[in-house]
């Protein structure tokens, strides 16, 4: 999950009872496994005094923020969005690095075409 993301920071009051997403994230970050993926990333904890919700704050890689309401959105959901935003920034990286257009405009007649080398599955197979 860390290779996607160049700093994450995780504000909370230890005191909130709704700390619970955020300590899960920050153990997933600290992960062994988490941390050789990326090791330039830059994990930041900020402990508040106020009523603030807690938040989670990431950065990816091309330097796009976002940040989540870790009151109300789960640590594996939080985990799942980094996850696929983080393969769309792969594919684009590849197009990017192979000279093609970023994003891909598909035509409409195409997207309805066959595979090549398929044939369109009949509702049953008679026997």
């Amino acid at each position: 999950m860390l290779k996607f993301l160049s700093r994450v920071r995780i504000e909370f009051n230890a005191l909130d009872p709704r700390t619970a997403s955020c300590l899960e994230f920050l153990a997933q970050c600290n992960a062994r496994k988490a941390k050789e993926s990326n090791p330039t990333c830059q994990v930041l904890v900020k402990r508040r005094t106020d009523d603030e919700p807690p938040k989670i704050a990431v950065t990816f890689v091309n330097g796009v923020e976002e940040v989540f309401d870790a009151a109300t959105t789960p640590a594996q959901n939080i985990r799942s969005m980094i996850l696929e935003k983080g393969q769309l920034l792969e594919t684009e990286q590849m197009f990017r690095e192979a000279g093609e257009p970023w994003p891909v405009i598909i035509p409409e007649g195409e997207l309805h075409q066959l595979a090549p080398g398929t044939k369109p599955r009949k509702a049953e197979e008679k026997k």
